[in-house]
């Protein structure tokens, strides 16, 4: 009976343990979209895929292709190191996940 007792205690520590992981999980907060993260810290210069700092680099294809800009990881570079008049964002503002998920929603939407 003791022992049974401790088994279903643990049992029970173990459901509430799983249960509080859980839920700090939801409070951390859900996980953001690419298009949502674009617009938080992109849309501001590059609306509608345009670029009011620089014409000549947008976002469409041609003007990626041109500044050899061909995939998710090419984006990230180029928001790690940008050119001149592009703000930097480094992994403590933008994470690496985040900023491949801006780089694969801005070649999904203007890379066509």
């Amino acid at each position: 009976m003791k022992k049974t007792m401790v088994l279903f205690g643990i049992a029970a520590a173990c459901m509430i343990a799983g249960t509080l992981t859980m839920t700090d999980r939801s409070w951390a907060g859900k996980v953001k979209s690419g298009e949502a993260l674009f617009q938080e810290h992109c849309q501001m210069c590059h609306m509608d895929g345009g670029n009011i700092i620089n014409p000549k680099k947008t976002l469409n294809m041609k003007d990626l292709a041109d500044n050899k800009i061909k995939t998710a990881d090419d984006i990230v570079k180029v928001m790690r190191k940008p050119g001149p008049g592009m703000t930097t964002y480094d992994e403590k503002t933008i994470s690496n996940v985040d900023a491949k998920e801006i780089g694969k929603y801005i070649l999904k939407t203007f890379g066509k």
